[in-house]
């Protein structure tokens, strides 16, 4: 049935390399999977460069054992293994992106999917944002079925990637936009033509300015490591204010523009990578060191901006403690208070993360 049961303290590249064998794959993959742990991955709802084709944690996730921290140590097991099972309120996805809140979670039931035999790749230079939306309605459309990312970079992150870390572009030209795209199937003739067809298309109708097709598993790599060093890169520049946010398309690159124009040269850049095909957006804010007044410059302005246009302060990377004062902004109310009332109910000593996402009664 591809389901996976393991231990919550699995490294996700680990897990991944363990299924490897067998034919599968673990449906999550993140530049972080050397070093983070699945339970983690599963605490955090973590989303990762392939959740355009496999879906979120709450759609792979099919049971969890969760330790809670009342005075037994009460081990609760929930789900059990099945894919359609309407017998319960399915509390196991209160747990996944729960940040630690209600339980500790010790075991999972994982849905792994059939490793692709198949991969192609592409690296895109786009002039305009409204471009990289059509082309991402068009894979959508055309490669639908074995499209498994698309991934962007602003000509911002890239200039970044090549004065930080020596990495340059593999476009011929500097265009605005970069695209990664990717597609896993497993009939390598069938995806082959079909992503060939596509890009031959996208190019045609001057979609896009330059392409470059991967033609081994190196230059795929060498794509790749542009997307994945990114977040590491602009870390470089002395001090960085990291942003994890969701957007509506019509809104993604918007507010990268707006932040540049309000902060001017009092930072060093900002930068846009991140999952467009999902509508989550990486923005990062660098300076030499951390500034108070760049500080109250960013927040809560970008904060609001996010929530006046129907996005979310944190796509992925959860609320913690420094979104904590903002938690409030896009959420109903009576929504809070229901999180408040089940972290009463499962944590009323409130010794779990204390501080963190969710205030006490």
């Amino acid at each position: 049935m591809r389901i996976l049961e393991c231990d919550a303290g699995y490294i996700l590249e680990e897990l991944d390399q363990k299924l490897s064998p067998h034919g599968y794959m673990v449906p999550l993959d993140l530049g972080a999977k050397g070093s983070c742990l699945i339970g983690g991955n599963v605490s955090t709802c973590a989303g990762g460069v392939r959740l355009l084709r496999y879906g979120s944690m709450h759609a792979n996730i099919l049971g969890l054992t969760v330790i809670l921290p009342d005075e037994k140590g009460t081990i609760i097991k929930m789900g059990n293994g099945l894919r359609k099972d309407n017998t319960s309120l399915h509390s196991h996805h209160l747990f996944i992106g729960s940040e630690g809140q209600l339980g500790i979670i010790s075991r999972i039931q994982l849905l792994v999917a059939p490793r692709p035999t198949s991969i192609n790749s592409a690296f895109l230079g786009i002039e305009n944002f409204q471009k990289v939306t059509d082309i991402l309605r068009k894979a959508k459309t055309e490669l639908s079925e074995i499209l498994s990312s698309f991934e962007l970079m602003d000509s911002e992150t890239l200039k970044c990637l090549e004065e930080n870390d020596g990495l340059k572009s593999v476009l011929p030209s500097n265009p605005a936009f970069a695209v990664l795209i990717e597609t896993s199937g497993s009939s390598k003739e069938h995806d082959s033509e079909k992503f060939s067809k596509f890009l031959e298309s996208v190019l045609e109708n001057g979609l896009a300015a330059d392409g470059v097709l991967a033609e081994s598993s190196t230059e795929a790599a060498s794509f790749w490591k542009l997307r994945e060093t990114a977040p590491l890169s602009v870390m470089k520049d002395g001090y960085c204010y990291k942003n994890d946010i969701s957007l509506p398309l019509k809104h993604f690159y918007e507010l990268t523009d707006i932040l540049r124009e309000r902060l001017g040269n009092k930072c060093i850049r900002v930068t846009n990578y991140g999952h467009v095909g999902d509508g989550n957006a990486h923005i990062n804010i660098t300076s030499k060191s951390y500034d108070e007044e760049l500080y109250k410059m960013i927040y809560p302005f970008l904060y609001e901006w996010v929530a006046k246009h129907g996005g979310s302060i944190s796509a992925e990377h959860g609320i913690g403690q420094l979104k904590r004062p903002y938690l409030h902004l896009g959420k109903h109310p009576n929504e809070l208070l229901l999180n408040q009332r089940l972290k009463q109910i499962f944590d009323p000593r409130g010794i779990l993360n204390p501080y963190k996402m969710i205030d006490s009664l």
